[in-house]
């Protein structure tokens, strides 16, 4: 159990019966009155933000977050199964529980598995990826004053927004919290 006084940006909470990450929280002594402890918490299931107020005195109890890191072997249908490389063991996981997080991941690759007893909420990609432009449409010498972008395709089937000098063919680099261009490999 934790107290609200002693909440920290970051940590994962059990109230009323859902699992919430503290985003933000602020000590409030006014004038006349008790002191109480405003936050903003984050919903880790279904991703929705809600404002709270406790007593710095109420207790919570603290939400244990198992990552695991797995390897994304295949999508059979609607599944997508993972494999632990230490134990071997796979899990199939459904398109609700996976969303779009894995918009910039190949077959083969890396995710840690986020669960809270057992129950899998998401799927966290590696923060950077290297994938190959599968399709875009050719730059025009003259264009780049202004910094001009267009979309391309990677090979996982994500499109990206790409500076005009980026041909098919090429690798760059994605950051996957954002979905931005960063570099040409």
């Amino acid at each position: 159990m934790v107290s609200a006084g002693d909440f920290r940006n970051g940590m994962t909470i059990e109230y009323e019966g859902n699992i919430y990450q503290i985003v933000e929280f602020q000590h409030v002594k006014p004038g006349k009155g008790a002191a109480f402890v405003r936050t903003k918490l984050k919903n880790i299931v279904n991703g929705g933000v809600v404002e709270k107020t406790f007593r710095p005195t109420e207790k919570c109890e603290e939400a244990r977050i198992d990552r695991v890191d797995m390897q994304y072997l295949y999508t059979d249908g609607d599944l997508y199964h993972f494999m632990d490389v230490n134990t071997y063991e796979q899990i199939a996981l459904g398109k609700e529980q996976i969303g779009d997080a894995l918009k910039f991941v190949k077959e083969n690759e890396m995710v840690k598995i986020c669960s809270h007893k057992g129950n899998v909420f998401s799927i966290e990609p590696p923060l950077f990826v290297e994938l190959a432009v599968t399709d875009t449409e050719p730059g025009f010498k003259g264009d780049t004053a202004t910094g001009a972008t267009k979309p391309a395709v990677v090979e996982t089937g994500a499109t990206v927004y790409v500076p005009l000098f980026v041909d098919q063919g090429d690798v760059i680099k994605i950051d996957t919290r954002t979905g931005e261009y960063l570099s040409r490999v």
